[in-house]
Parts: C-alpha cells; structure tokens; sequence
C-alpha cells in the first residue's frame, strides 16, 4: 500500500502549523515534564540517604546438654559464645552455620527455642538501650535446619539458623524513632 505524495505533504504542512501555534504549550510540556523528573529524582536522592534501615547483630547461644562450635561460632574471653549476624535489613533473611555435637551417652533432641521480645535488646545509635516497648510480638524470626534432630552420643550435626527481622511498619516506624542502630539476642537451644 503506497501512500501518495501530496498526503504526506499535507501532513508534514499541518504538523508544521500546529508546532508553530502551539509553541509555548509544548515548551510548556516538556518544562513541566523536565522539572517533575529533576525534583522526584532529587527527593529520590534525599530520602535514600534517610533512614536506610540496616542494623547490626549479634547472638549470644546458651546451649544445654549440647556443645556448638565451628563455622560462623565465635567464642568470646567470657565463655560467651556468639554469632556476628553482620547488618541485617528488613525482610532480607540472613543464615549462619555451626556444628551442634552430643555430650550424652543417651540419644538426645535438639530444640531450638523461639526468640521472642523479653530477649531482644535494641540499642540507639548513642549504645543506649531502647525501653519504649515494642510494638509487635515478634520483631525477628529464627529458623533452623535442626530443630527436633535427634543425636546419638558423639554424634555432629551442621546446623543452619537463618534470621530475618520484619518489615511491619509499625516495626520500621519503632527503629526510626529510636533511633535503633543495633540489636543481640540470645539463641537457646536446649535438649531432651
């Protein structure tokens, strides 16, 4: 399908037309546009530099008729042992592993306990601990690949915890007014 020459023409024509009496809307158009692109950009850039919740974390773990050693363990002078979770962000899981041997002469069970808020500390970015209470049940979620494993004497287990603290909002807008830069926990694992 050709299309003739005098139509094209008269397009190109009006087109020419319509740009030359619409001239100031146009460059009114592409101001507005420009500018609205320039400005969301820049809040963009502001709020970026805002309350980019990251914190830092760090679990101490009471074990009971078990020992935990290797991998992402660390032991402190104290005889604390502890896991460095590194920065964590909202929603974005985070795992460590370690190995879980058996001191009994018996078969024993593995149970990890839940982590709930009365052994949750949450410090400000002046090391101070944050009182206010929170306002969810549970801020943190800790899973692992052992929980209700059953070992038998001098029997070594590779376990896997993975955290991941939430995205509630009522969770975020709690770190944002308290200005939380940091949080430790104590993993419990016990055995039966």
């Amino acid at each position: 399908m050709k299309i003739p020459l005098n139509s094209i023409i008269q397009f190109v024509q009006r087109s020419t037309q319509f740009i030359k009496r619409s001239k100031k809307t146009i460059l009114l158009i592409l101001i507005v546009s420009a500018a609205t692109l320039l400005i969301s950009t820049a809040v963009s850039i502001w709020l970026s530099s805002f309350h980019n919740l990251r914190l830092a974390s760090l679990g101490t773990i009471i074990v009971k008729g078990a020992k935990v050693y290797g991998g992402d363990v660390q032991n402190y002078t104290q005889g604390k042992l502890t896991l460095d979770w590194g920065i964590v962000y909202p929603g974005v899981p985070v795992t460590r592993s370690f190995n879980i041997s058996s001191d009994s002469n018996v078969p024993i069970t593995l149970i990890l306990l839940d982590v709930t808020s009365a052994n949750i500390t949450f410090f400000n970015s002046e090391c101070e601990i944050v009182a206010e209470t929170l306002p969810i049940e549970r801020p943190i979620t800790l899973s692992s690949n052992f929980n209700n494993t059953t070992l038998g004497p001098n029997e070594v287990v590779y376990a896997t915890l993975t955290l991941e603290f939430s995205s509630h909002p009522d969770f975020l807008q709690y770190l944002i007014r308290n200005n939380v830069t940091m949080f430790s926990f104590d993993i419990v694992i016990v055995t039966v």
